[in-house]
């Protein structure tokens, strides 16, 4: 066991729903094992800005099943300077505070693992991000939420489809990642899904969508990630329409709906568990490593490999998907 007495915790990058249920798991867990715990408000600016504050149990009450983060949260370009980190330790140091939960995406690992690196304070990380993309973890606080809300707004979008005989193409957030595009397209039903990982042909699409209009199916929806290497939403729409007169084609774009909400019951749970498990390990002298759950068992993966290392698709799930939207 290690002699951590002091935990910091903080919210860095995009916000996730979960993240408020991650937050208390760490409060409460802290407090249930008598240690003094405080939450830094904006990430890692809070840090160097100190702003810095103790936290009780009933700081946290009635937030589990609020969307976004208390402890609000940003990206900090201060720290990634020199200064900005030895600042940030020195308030760490003024509040004796010896250990730090970041919870965030890849560039919120980073900022930790180099953090850890520069200076002896143990650190460990919550994967809380709607991408889904670190790897060493099955899910991500925020995942399932945003899957579900992308699906129920398809769900919309496909009676006005239907009603009027139209082809939706509906961007869904992944720049660099499909995790979201897939889910929602496989729970929606959607007749094509385009990937960050995968190429896909316009030509192709357009011959696919000429196919099911002879059968019939005379509206479509296509699921369209925003980073995918077939090119913007609205530019792929437009080329449909071309090779195609006679479609009736819109395009919706679900954006930042997806990041807000009611956290779904997945991702209480799968925070909470993941916020008492991180509080468990600093008790154990860990450090440098991100708090993952596959095959429904909390895992440890260090940030270099979940930071460096790549997260597939399921590569049976894309061909599933292919052969369902036949």
């Amino acid at each position: 066991m290690s002699n951590i007495k002091r935990i910091a915790v903080l919210t860095s990058g995009g916000d996730a729903p979960g993240m408020n249920a991650a937050i208390r798991a760490v409060v409460r867990t802290s407090v249930y094992h008598d240690l003094h715990v405080y939450g830094v408000m904006r990430g890692y600016d809070g840090l160097i800005n100190g702003d810095i504050r103790r936290l009780e149990a009933r700081d946290v009450a009635n937030i589990i099943q609020r969307g976004g983060t208390i402890l609000k949260t940003a990206r900090s370009n201060r720290f990634e300077t020199t200064e900005g980190r030895k600042t940030a330790y020195d308030n760490l140091v003024a509040n004796d505070i010896d250990g730090l939960v970041v919870i965030g995406g890849n560039g919120t690992y980073a900022g930790g693992l180099q953090f850890m690196q520069e200076y002896d304070i143990p650190v460990v990380g919550l994967p809380g991000t709607i991408d889904n993309d670190l790897y060493g973890t099955d899910y991500s606080i925020g995942f399932d939420t945003a899957i579900n809300t992308a699906i129920e707004a398809v769900d919309k979008i496909r009676d006005t489809a239907d009603s009027h005989n139209r082809i939706f193409f509906i961007e869904v957030m992944g720049r660099h990642s499909g995790f979201i595009a897939l889910h929602t397209g496989i729970g929606s039903g959607a007749g094509a899904i385009f990937l960050p990982e995968r190429e896909m042909n316009v030509e192709d699409l357009s011959e696919s969508l000429r196919k099911s209009a002879k059968r019939q199916k005379l509206f479509n929806l296509v699921i369209v990630a925003e980073g995918n290497k077939s090119g913007e939403t609205n530019e792929i729409a437009r080329q449909i329409k071309i090779m195609n007169p006679e479609f009736d084609v819109k395009v919706t774009i679900i954006g930042h709906l997806q990041r807000g909400g009611f956290p779904t019951a997945m991702d209480r749970v799968l925070a909470s568990r993941m916020g008492h498990s991180a509080v468990q390990a600093l008790m154990r002298g860990e450090s440098g490593t991100a708090i993952g759950l596959i095959n429904d068992k909390i895992t440890f993966t260090p940030f270099h490999d979940a930071i460096h290392k790549r997260k597939a698709l399921n590569e049976e799930l894309i061909r599933m998907a292919e052969i369902l939207a036949m």
